[in-house]
């Protein structure tokens, strides 16, 4: 891809950026009561059932977690305590960013606003955002779109607060289920696949894959 100013990039936080963390909280809450095998096969599920909550009419982010173990827990036969979707949830805030973000974010963050789209909370964001290492223009929430990525709406959101088109944006994320198929249906300038090894690519949805945010700022010209 040839070097090209969009007028904001965008970027999912979590995974993309903040050190995705929710299958390791689940295996330390659950680790001393199930088999590895289980455990395995219990972490797929809660993975599977966390996508498909989002899916419907917005719930605060708690209920995704706690409905999405809950039907993993009947799923595996593991009785389930909401003190433990609890204890899950309750790690969010001490995630920290991929070691390739705060270096090469700053070297965009003076040049080009930067913008989180995240699922996530208000009260959530501000903390992960905060350890970023480079000034964001703005954070938007799933909350405040009253939808998760990856309906529309919760792009339409951004795009509406931002006051632009999805033509004037670059929307970078390491998963296309959430993200890239939506960008690609939204027609969004230009899309970056940052392959953090956890989902696959498909060519088809026509990004740019990068491996590091180091590698970013090359593909603005700075």
């Amino acid at each position: 891809m040839s070097t090209w100013r969009p007028k904001f990039i965008t970027f999912d936080c979590y995974g993309t950026l903040i050190d995705f963390q929710m299958g390791p909280a689940a295996r330390r809450v659950y680790g001393g009561r199930l088999s590895p095998e289980v455990m395995d096969g219990f972490l797929e599920s809660f993975r599977g059932y966390r996508f498909d909550e989002l899916l419907g009419a917005w719930k605060p982010y708690d209920a995704v977690i706690g409905n999405a173990l809950m039907r993993s827990c009947k799923a595996w036969n593991v009785p389930f305590d909401p003190t433990d979707a609890a204890a899950v949830y309750a790690e969010i805030p001490s995630w920290i960013p991929h070691p390739d973000v705060p270096a090469g974010l700053a070297k965009i963050a003076g040049d080009i606003p930067l913008v989180v789209l995240s699922n996530s909370m208000t009260d959530l964001i501000p903390l992960s955002v905060a350890k970023l290492g480079a000034p964001f223009h703005a954070a938007y929430t799933a909350q405040e779109a009253q939808a998760y990525k990856p309906r529309q709406r919760a792009f339409e959101y951004m795009f509406d607060s931002l006051g632009c088109s999805p033509a004037d944006v670059m929307h970078c994320s390491s998963s296309l289920r959430h993200d890239l198929m939506t960008a690609y249906d939204m027609k969004i300038g230009h899309r970056v696949f940052v392959n953090r090894g956890h989902e696959p690519g498909i060519d088809f949805y026509g990004y740019t894959e990068i491996t590091s945010i180091a590698q970013l700022p090359a593909l603005v010209g700075l």
